[in-house]
């Protein structure tokens, strides 16, 4: 099967295609964001700019376009068959770079989320969006509760160094010195 379009058809169509702000992407942010989620977006700090960022749950959320991500199994993954081998490359490398980018995230300590664009389509965003706020609750709440841990142990570590700030203090003054 050949192309229906021209190439210069073919590239007008492929140059419109956004790579920030898809509707998927921002379906993603207002539910999150009803459900009382604060985030950030885009964040360029981190490895492969994350689409949604939950610094209080240490999680970083991708909204992975079917076809552009290749997802697996997926009927909108499809090859195209004109030029096919620039396009087997180019999703073959962004493939790869999907999962160095996780694994470069998860060693500086976030949890990774990968959303698919078809898990997001009206027949099944009724029970993807819940199981995602429900998934970062839990797998956050662990985060959540090690920093809680974290500031409690830094907190009696002030107090101590505290304490004996006040001992050394009381016994230079009685040393006179």
């Amino acid at each position: 099967m050949s192309d229906t379009m021209t190439p210069q058809q073919r590239h007008d169509c492929m140059s419109h295609i956004r790579a920030k702000n898809t509707r998927p992407e921002v379906a993603v942010r207002r539910y999150l964001h009803a459900e009382g989620f604060r985030f950030r977006i885009h964040v360029k700090k981190l490895p492969g700019c994350p689409d949604v960022v939950l610094a209080k749950y240490r999680t970083c959320i991708f909204v992975n376009g079917c076809f552009w991500h290749a997802h697996r199994g997926c009927r909108y993954a499809t090859r195209p068959t004109s030029n096919a081998e620039f396009w087997q490359t180019k999703l073959r490398n962004n493939i790869r770079r999907d999962e160095l980018t996780a694994q470069t995230l998860e060693a500086m300590g976030w949890k990774v989320i990968a959303v698919w664009e078809c898990e997001l389509k009206k027949d099944r965003r009724g029970t993807t969006l819940p199981s995602l706020a429900d998934h970062i609750r839990r797998n956050g709440a662990s985060y959540a509760s090690e920093q809680a841990q974290r500031r409690e142990r830094n907190a009696e570590h002030r107090a101590m160094l505290k304490a004996a700030r006040e001992r050394y203090d009381a016994a230079m003054k009685e040393l006179g010195l």
